[in-house]
């Protein structure tokens, strides 16, 4: 399948093509991001790039948790970094990225700038995703990790382009252009999962590609030309970025579910790749009722790509907490699972957790390789005091479509991050508003509901950082 022939198939997309249980993920989605973002937007980054945005200029495009208002692209590269902004967003693992945190971005952004409606809005969305996750699908995600790149902010313009395209109302040939534009946006490199003072550009992997497909589609709208073989030509995206690439995953047939099947919304605060070395913990220590001092040592087994960049023993800054194998054992079993707190700044010193990390010895297991990325699978041993052994593997963890969240278990995640974060967002109106978003005649009549009432008490004060302790089960 050329770009264009994808475009074609993109920009076809329509509202009356999609069924009930199309719209009700997608809604599951929405609310995912809401909750999501409104917790990044009070953190160190999120409240950064909104004093950023206020140096930039006015628009009418929503700043979630300020609500402030900014031009379309900058709405994307805030909300975008908010969404990314405490390791809680949406999945998609064939192509090992978040496509929610861009895609949603920029549709909303995109979406208040020309009143759009909540039709409007999902379809967008639908799009997006379909873009960004066969894009990354296509460019074989493994190899462009182990080659340095970042998933979701390489392959994100192309959602985001997508998706902002989609609500202009751009054709085909517009698309194709603007996705040549996007080719000299795409960006992102791992170089922050080595550097432990230096994460913080992480959280704007979900905002640089939120922005830049927004500025893409707008440039091509008014006439701007790029490539139109942006992914399969002689210097395209394949040949620059995909390391034995598979185009044909471009192509899918007429009745596969649409992308946004094929997510995982995160129940922990941690890099993907762990969900299931959790859940193997779960498993192995009986629901974590395990005295912790019978454990003498803890081996986990996980595919290449989880060991190289994940095994900072001692991280100094929330996201190398996130990213660390170690860590996230330490801290899954000092705290349990949804203890979000766990990974900020005041527990890396916490005894408690490091006495088990310095306990934890990783080894890679190519058995699982040969699953990844469609399974994130992870194998622990236990090693017992008593010269016993307990084990476990996991190969789909919690809130993969293998094991999807429910409603009401997206909406208990979203109530713990709202209570957490100000107990004075509206999340009953929030859900409403989402549940009846088919209905919905202008889209900022959800956006105008994601604020946190508390935010610019919390800027004077130099107040960065506010978490949750999850109460999913």
């Amino acid at each position: 399948m050329s770009t264009v022939e994808l475009a074609e198939e993109i920009t076809a997309l329509n509202f009356e093509q999609l069924a009930r249980d199309d719209i009700e993920q997608i809604q599951r989605l929405i609310l995912d991001y809401s909750a999501v973002t409104l917790c990044g937007s009070v953190q160190p980054w999120g409240r950064m790039l909104t004093a950023w945005a206020r140096q930039n200029g006015n628009g009418n495009s929503f700043l979630i948790g300020s609500g402030s208002s900014a031009s379309a692209s900058v709405a994307g590269m805030v909300n975008g970094t908010s969404a990314h902004g405490y390791e809680l967003d949406d999945t998609h693992d064939k192509s090992m990225s978040h496509p929610g945190t861009v895609v949603i971005s920029a549709a909303l952004a995109v979406g208040n700038e020309l009143n759009a409606s909540g039709k409007d809005i999902m379809i967008a969305i639908v799009a997006g995703y379909e873009a960004m996750a066969r894009v990354g699908m296509a460019a074989n995600p493994l190899k462009v990790i182990e080659f340095g790149r970042h998933p979701t902010c390489l392959f994100g313009p192309f959602g985001a382009t997508a998706a902002a395209a989609h609500l202009i109302g751009m054709d085909s040939a517009k698309l194709a252009k603007a996705w040549g534009l996007a080719l000299s946006m795409a960006s992102g490199a791992n170089q922050f999962a080595f550097e432990p003072k230096g994460t913080m550009v992480k959280r704007m992997h979900g905002g640089i590609p939120a922005q830049n497909g927004v500025t893409a589609a707008q440039l091509a709208n008014i006439g701007v030309e790029g490539p139109i073989e942006a992914l399969e030509g002689g210097f395209g995206f394949f040949h620059l970025f995909g390391l034995d690439p598979k185009p044909e995953l471009l192509s899918k047939s007429a009745n596969e579910a649409y992308e946004v099947h094929n997510i995982s919304i995160k129940p922990y605060s941690c890099c993907r790749k762990f969900h299931s070395l959790i859940d193997a913990l779960r498993d192995a220590t009986d629901g974590f009722t395990l005295d912790l001092d019978t454990i003498d040592r803890i081996t986990v087994k996980s595919p290449e790509t989880a060991i190289g960049q994940h095994q900072m023993r001692r991280p100094d800054s929330v996201m190398a907490a996130q990213y660390s194998m170690p860590y996230i054992v330490g801290a899954t079993l000092a705290y349990g699972p949804t203890r979000y707190d766990a990974f900020d700044l005041d527990h890396h010193d916490d005894k408690r957790i490091l006495d088990i990390v310095d306990r934890v010895e990783a080894k890679h297991d190519a058995e699982l390789d040969a699953f990844v990325p469609a399974k994130m699978p992870n194998r622990v041993e236990l090693h017992m005091r008593n010269g016993t052994t307990r084990s476990a593997e996991v190969m789909d963890s919690r809130g993969t479509p293998v094991h999807p969240l429910s409603t009401d278990g997206v909406l208990d995640k979203a109530r713990a991050l709202c209570e957490t974060v100000d107990p004075d967002i509206d999340l009953n109106a929030i859900v409403n508003t989402i549940d009846q978003l088919t209905n919905c005649y202008d889209v900022s009549d959800l956006t105008t509901l994601l604020t946190v009432p508390s935010f610019e008490e919390g800027m004077k004060n130099g107040c960065y950082g506010a978490t949750a302790q999850s109460t999913v089960t």
